[in-house]
């Protein structure tokens, strides 16, 4: 599992989700179940944990214990999915369960004891070439697509970068990329892209290769391709619906630990722990109480060491918050 990803904050993240060696937990991104195997590697024969992953080649690396149920699917979709396993595992009288589930929909109670998300790229991810995730690959197809091979989502990073108007480019690139010249760097690509189709790394590093700067090009292109990622696998709101579905799936006292690697979702992540929305607006009830589905358990993100990030360089910028269901 190593070679297809080195977890990140391994210790403190499953330290901080195990309540109850025995309860039921997820790993909303299994990836290369490094952190699926730390968390079963310490819960107790009676414990389950359910893996999630959208992305076929990271099931195909599943980890072959009774205890692991794996779900080939989105993580914004965590509640439908909990409530089925839910459903599954119930007890064998009806009334009874019946009873259950309009409890769990009544009262907005959920099942789990934690809900593990490592919101990173997997390193398999970016080191294989024909996904298209990296730009240390020049003739790597414009792909990025979170599942390889996806037939229902068709778009992928050439669409985006062939098909898009220069005005949603340039929005793409400074809201989910934070590229201070972004105009520029779109200018480019359209006037790139009117002589030919880009259709891989290589051709559209070239193509924005003037506003790329001398020092440091590779934090620049980062921020590049990170955008269009973002904008092909819908992940800022597969995260809101993510994070709705994970907090309705905690039973009390549950904990969500979350690891992001970029401000916009480490904000979200944040602002949802806050106030209960993304926005970070506090509601109050009747009474003028705020109403908030969770408790932060760490006031600030819990960062790798420096022995971490020298073994593993993509930890750098990983936080890590926790938080606890009310």
């Amino acid at each position: 599992m190593s070679a297809y990803h080195t977890p990140v904050l391994l210790d403190e993240s499953v330290s901080a989700l195990i309540t109850d060696t025995s309860g039921l937990y997820a790993d909303a991104t299994f990836g290369g179940g490094g952190h699926s195997a730390e968390i079963l590697s310490r819960l107790s024969p009676r414990g389950r944990l359910i893996g999630f992953d959208r992305d076929s080649e990271a099931i195909a690396n599943r980890i072959e214990d009774p205890r692991l149920t794996m779900v080939h699917g989105n993580f914004r979709f965590i509640r439908n999915f909990v409530e089925l396993d839910r459903r599954q595992h119930a007890p064998g009288d009806s009334q009874a369960e019946e009873s259950g589930r309009a409890g769990m929909k009544d009262n907005n109670d959920g099942v789990l004891d934690g809900i593990l998300a490592d919101l990173g790229v997997s390193s398999h991810q970016f080191d294989s070439a024909e996904r298209g995730f990296s730009f240390r690959f020049e003739d790597a197809p414009l792909d990025m697509r979170m599942n390889a091979g996806d037939k229902e989502n068709q778009k992928t990073a050439a669409t985006v970068v062939n098909t898009y108007t220069e005005e949603e480019l340039e929005k793409i690139f400074r809201l989910y990329g934070e590229v201070e010249n972004s105009r520029a760097l779109t200018r480019l690509i359209v006037f790139a892209r009117a002589s030919a189709p880009i259709r891989t790394t290589g051709e559209l590093d070239a193509a924005i290769e003037s506003v790329t700067p001398k020092v440091a090009p590779h934090k620049y292109l980062a921020k590049v391709y990170q955008a269009l990622r973002i904008e092909v696998n819908d992940e800022m709101r597969s995260l809101e619906k993510f994070l709705e579905g994970a907090s309705a799936s905690l039973k009390k006292g549950g904990r969500l630990v979350v690891i992001t690697y970029h401000s916009l979702e480490d904000r979200m992540v944040k602002n949802f722990i806050k106030a209960g929305n993304i926005e970070g607006e506090l509601v109050k009830d009747t009474f003028g109480r705020v109403e908030t589905p969770l408790r932060a358990v760490n006031r600030k993100p819990i960062l790798p060491s420096e022995a971490e990030i020298a073994g593993n360089t993509r930890a750098r910028s990983a936080k890590l918050r926790v938080a606890e269901k009310l």
